[in-house]
């Protein structure tokens, strides 16, 4: 009798768990937060619990709803979006840029935006070429953070498509370029894919998704 009540309250446990993963995944897809710490704070707080999943847990459930709430679209769109972020590192292509985010994770949703990382000393450059290009640049800002005791500096650079689609190009020191980056989300290396990567992705599988599991 004790270990059917064991494995009963192992199942409910497992059940809870999910619980939690599946609603901090619905609160980052709908909107309701933007973090991943505040939606997994609010749906333990939601659901009486103090579990606390992992970023990766909630990563790989929130593409789930995506894929459940956006189907065939979100496949169309995710092609239209590396598409798109070919043709503007081919214009940066003198720095180093790199696909990075959700467009190379394959593991986008709507509002998603298409993240570029390129490395030059000077980020006004990056800005002047997607200018002269025709790129609409919305707006420019430096971000320091601090890690394990670095200050590291990036540039921000905020634009759109021409399809409106939503873009974010960080540029970093030539230093930095060829470093190794923890994904803070699914805990892997922070690879992302070059111009010539990104070639063989759209010439022989555009919806490829690159995630640990």
């Amino acid at each position: 009798m004790q270990n059917a009540e064991t494995r009963l309250d192992v199942h409910l446990n497992a059940d809870l768990k999910y619980r939690v993963v599946r609603e901090a995944a619905t609160l980052l897809y709908f909107g309701a937060e933007k973090e991943y710490k505040q939606a997994k704070e609010k749906a333990a707080e939601t659901l009486g619990t103090h579990f606390l999943p992992s970023n990766l847990e909630v990563a790989l459930e929130l593409n789930k709803i995506a894929e459940e709430n956006e189907g065939l679209k979100r496949k169309e769109r995710l092609v239209e979006m590396r598409k798109e972020a070919l043709e503007i590192m081919k214009l940066l292509n003198s720095y180093s840029p790199v696909l990075i985010g959700s467009v190379w994770r394959g593991t986008i949703k709507h509002g998603s935006d298409i993240d570029i990382s390129v490395y030059v000393d000077d980020p006004e450059l990056v800005v002047s070429v997607l200018k002269a290009e025709g790129v609409r640049v919305l707006k420019t800002s430096w971000t320091t953070v601090n890690k394990h005791g670095a200050t590291l500096e990036s540039f921000h650079i905020y634009g759109e498509t021409s399809t409106n689609n939503g873009l974010e190009i960080v540029a970093r020191s030539k230093e930095e370029a060829g470093k190794k980056r923890k994904c803070e989300i699914f805990g892997d290396e922070l690879k992302g894919l070059n111009i010539n990567e990104l070639k063989k992705v759209l010439d022989n599988n555009q919806t490829q998704q690159f995630t640990p599991l």
